[in-house]
């Protein structure tokens, strides 16, 4: 059984714990290195054409700009192929509720059909918000898991919680 973990993460300014840190690695990017260990696969970050806003506040605008207006971020690459891969996990922090514009550019253009998809999401207490249901609308045909949430300022110490997580999810 092979293994992808398809991921958004933010580096650089992000909220933690009631204020502004910057993050040399996103949150997101370290849970998916943990699952990586925990049961191999492959990694693909997935990367916006347009970049967001370094300033943490005007990239959360720009996100909520792009949910009200259903918006779907071009990305610079996709998967090549997704035929080898029976497990895809799919990671990305929890924004205004759900993932990121850009998770619903690269779902939307995937055929799941077949695939188990399991969903991570970092954030600062929203826990998944309505992404599982997000996921079960776009991802047709693919069985959507029990997703994981992982409190973001905590995400650097997650390891054992993610492993064990990543392990039982791909029996």
């Amino acid at each position: 059984m092979a293994n992808l973990i398809v991921y958004y993460s933010r580096k650089g300014q992000n909220y933690v714990n009631g204020s502004i840190k910057e993050l040399k690695k996103g949150n997101t990017e370290i849970v998916a290195e943990f699952i990586q260990k925990a049961v191999g696969g492959d990694l693909f970050e997935v990367e916006t054409v347009k970049t967001y806003s370094e300033d943490y506040h005007a990239c959360i605008d720009e996100a909520q700009k792009e949910l009200h207006e259903n918006a779907r971020p071009a990305l610079k690459r996709y998967p090549e192929s997704l035929d080898a891969y029976d497990v895809i996990f799919v990671g990305y922090p929890n924004w205004w509720g759900t993932m990121p514009m850009c998770m619903f550019t690269l779902l939307e253009k995937c055929d799941l059909t077949g695939k188990k998809i399991l969903p991570f999401c970092t954030n600062e207490g929203s826990g998944m918000g309505s992404s599982e249901r997000d996921l079960k609308k776009i991802c047709k045909g693919a069985e959507i898991a029990k997703g994981l949430s992982v409190h973001g300022a905590e995400s650097a110490q997650s390891e054992s919680k993610v492993a064990e997580w990543a392990k039982n999810s791909v029996q």
